[in-house]
């Protein structure tokens, strides 16, 4: 997220398709400095992820919100933990999270949000080289099936929500994987406050934006819908209980088609809304209808990192 209409936006979950170029790394220098805190702040909190990586985080907020990814669903953010680049425990988001937010009872002081995306097999005729082949799902099993484009003929997982729910699961087991790796890491360094790993620490917030890959049509937004509900059973499976969504009801809607009961588990999970430019703005938001049918928990207004509000 990290500015949600401004934000550097790049192609979401095409491995192996698609050349991502990221901002040179900073410094790699430990980082101390913190940003100070904002008065009147016991319901405020920031999100970071990969554009503040290396620079000065904020200081006493009532919570943080850090994103798992480096801006596709398929890499993880390069700060989460401790990296060649960012090698201090000091520089590392998953640690900012945990240690510096002041708590609050509105919101837990550390929460993680993931980048989403549903591409299908084949984006622009390339295949994709990490859409599964195999599964047992609730829309009954992934299988394969062959293809041919301009490149040549492949054998590839159907373009099914069968297999679209497999990829969700699977994207969002790894990025279980990477927390624990960057907790771990982290703790390695016996830091003063020890980084919980299991997924049941934290709240989950799935980022879906238009900006990333999605399809289209009624056929796609039921695969859409299907990737979702993967990725939340994997967080489940993983012993998350509380996970959430972090878009606008116009794109919810492009999406998913919008959420109704027979959408299962997105339905009636709780919302992150963005598009405040000010914190009175953010506020007003937390009156806003729901896009899941459920509860708005937290706000967002826009900031160098964000801000965010817990309603």
């Amino acid at each position: 997220m990290s500015g949600f209409a401004g934000r550097v936006v790049k192609l979401a979950a095409i491995t192996g398709a698609v050349m991502v170029v990221m901002a040179a790394p900073a410094a790699a220098a430990a980082q101390t400095n913190h940003t100070r805190p904002r008065p009147g702040s016991s319901r405020t909190g920031n999100d970071l992820s990969y554009p503040q990586c290396g620079t000065a985080f904020p200081a006493g907020p009532a919570f943080g919100i850090v994103g798992v990814n480096g801006g596709l669903a398929n890499d993880v953010n390069p700060c989460l933990g401790p990296s060649s680049s960012y090698p201090s425990y000091r520089q590392a988001e998953l640690y900012w999270a945990v240690a510096v937010p002041t708590g609050t009872a509105a919101q837990p002081k550390a929460s993680l949000y993931l980048n989403t995306a549903d591409p299908g097999n084949v984006y622009n005729g390339t295949p994709i080289a990490d859409w599964p082949t195999t599964g047992n799902t609730p829309y009954g099993p992934c299988k394969t099936t062959t293809i041919t484009t301009g490149t040549g003929t492949y054998t590839v997982g159907q373009n099914s929500t069968a297999c679209a729910w497999q990829y969700g699961s699977n994207k969002a087991a790894q990025d279980v994987s990477w927390v624990s790796s960057a907790a771990s890491a982290i703790n390695a360094q016996t830091p003063p406050v020890t980084v919980p790993a299991g997924a049941a620490s934290y709240p989950w917030w799935l980022d879906v934006e238009t900006q990333n890959t999605w399809q289209g049509g009624a056929s796609g937004q039921a695969m859409n819908v299907a990737d979702l509900q993967g990725m939340i059973a994997a967080l489940r499976q993983a012993g998350a209980t509380a996970v959430g969504a972090y878009s606008t009801s116009a794109q919810w809607h492009t999406i998913t088609g919008g959420t109704t009961s027979s959408s299962g588990s997105l339905y009636q999970i709780p919302d992150w809304i963005p598009g405040a430019t000010t914190l009175s703005g953010a506020k007003a938001n937390c009156t806003r209808t729901s896009f899941t049918a459920g509860r708005v928990a937290i706000t967002q207004w826009s900031g160098r990192p964000d801000h965010d509000y817990a309603c």
